[in-house]
């Protein structure tokens, strides 16, 4: 048997082992729980192989919608000490246990892969979930999207939780009053391959405001102490509205609300163009100031249908510097750490919505060599949750269940040299 026909087979045995029935979680120990993307990731794995099951993960997913259309970024099925903050801590207001934020809506951009593979299974089921997607995203269009951008509330909403973007605005939080508390991650993964301590009080912190208000989305958007415009969320949203603008029309559905949202998202990302960097960048509504960051963030224009050519530039001098994929913050500043969660690593995830978007635009070449540099992480590190871009290294947590289905779905499918063009 082959080496790629092992690892085929070892990227199906991890979601079959992180699958608790109708849902995934992300790795046992660090991520014991069902997370909001990690689970249209896992669909996305579960479909190239298993297309019912990778319609019960999304249903699922949706079975925790909050009555004002939000789906949450965790969603506690059972309890498990062995993670913080659990549901007591988020107090959450859904018909399941769950934290009070949401996490990127890439649903209906991986819900349409999956659907395009067997249309005549996926038909009845698309439709159900239609009104559920459209439900969320217009919760995004009213309360994550202000002066033309579309924000998050937390760190934690991005996905991106430590990404230096946000260490302007956090640096801006006193914590104080914080009742005590007890880490759990660092009891899985080297503290240093985690979000720091003063991060993580910053955090909780939030979670604490979010709570007491009772998760009041009108209150929050007033009144809450972290309002970051984030390129990333600004342009998957933008991506997920055009694939479910797709969808409505095949459905025979009314798009015009759609229309309107992706008109609105179109006017409003150019906003997001920092001239200093020559680069997309996160912006802080709060202070109005641009967080001077190029992280993968800034590469998710392609993946959102804007052909920007202006990005090329930092793509080419960033791909140079690295052998195991887009790093998630640009090797060249002196934040760059390359172990440390989103503050240098490269992820699966991130580098194929990329070479999505490279593709799309008719990069044909450089997202090959970004899909040929995620295939050599994996190959010769396993299915970890992040890669140290340099050397490869397996960071984070491991038997990782959307590196498995990045895997299967896209990185396995090309060969190519760690460095250069072909």
């Amino acid at each position: 048997m082959s080496l790629k026909n092992n690892m085929n087979l070892d990227a199906k045995k991890i979601l079959l082992n992180n699958d608790k029935g109708n849902y995934t979680i992300p790795t046992s120990g660090l991520y014991p729980f069902q997370w909001n993307w990690d689970s249209a990731f896992a669909a996305y794995g579960f479909a190239q192989f298993n297309i019912p099951r990778a319609w019960t993960e999304l249903e699922t997913l949706f079975s925790a919608q909050w009555l004002n259309g939000m789906v949450p970024h965790i969603i506690y099925h059972q309890i498990d000490e062995g993670y913080f903050p659990g549901p007591n801590i988020w107090r959450g207001n859904g018909p399941i246990p769950s934290s009070g934020i949401t996490q990127p809506p890439v649903v209906a951009s991986l819900m349409i892969k999956i659907w395009k593979i067997d249309t005549n299974f996926g038909n009845e089921r698309i439709k159900e979930l239609f009104p559920k997607v459209l439900k969320w995203h217009r919760w995004f269009m009213k309360w994550r999207f202000e002066e033309g951008f579309v924000y998050i509330s937390h760190p934690w909403e991005a996905g991106r939780d430590n990404a230096p973007d946000w260490d302007k605005a956090l640096a801006k939080i006193n914590p104080s009053g914080l009742a005590p508390y007890k880490r759990r991650d660092t009891d899985h993964v080297n503290p240093l391959m985690r979000p720091t301590q003063s991060d993580y009080d910053r955090y909780i912190w939030l979670v604490q405001q979010g709570r007491d208000c009772k998760w009041n989305e009108d209150w929050l958007k007033n009144n809450s102490s972290f309002k970051v415009a984030d390129p990333a969320m600004h342009f998957i949203l933008l991506r997920a509205n055009r694939d479910l603008r797709l969808i409505g029309l095949n459905l025979g559905e009314d798009i015009s609300e759609i229309d309107s949202w992706i008109s609105a998202l179109e006017k409003g990302f150019c906003k997001l163009w920092n001239y200093s960097l020559a680069s997309y960048d996160s912006f802080d509504l709060i202070n109005k100031s641009f967080a001077g960051s190029i992280s993968s963030a800034s590469f998710m224009c392609w993946y959102g249908g804007v052909y920007d050519k202006r990005m090329l530039l930092h793509y080419d001098r960033i791909m140079k510097k690295v052998k195991y994929g887009m790093p998630s913050y640009d090797p060249e500043s002196e934040k760059f750490d390359r172990k440390r969660y989103w503050r240098g690593p490269s992820w699966a995830i991130m580098n194929m919505l990329i070479g999505f978007g490279l593709q799309e635009v008719g990069e044909v070449e450089r997202a090959n060599l970004l899909r040929a540099q995620t295939k050599l992480a994996i190959l010769e590190n396993g299915f970890a949750e992040y890669f140290d871009p340099i050397d490869g290294s397996p960071a984070g947590g491991n038997t990782f269940t959307w590196t498995a289905a990045v895997w299967l779905g896209w990185a396995k499918g090309l060969g190519g040299k760690r460095n250069g063009f072909n």
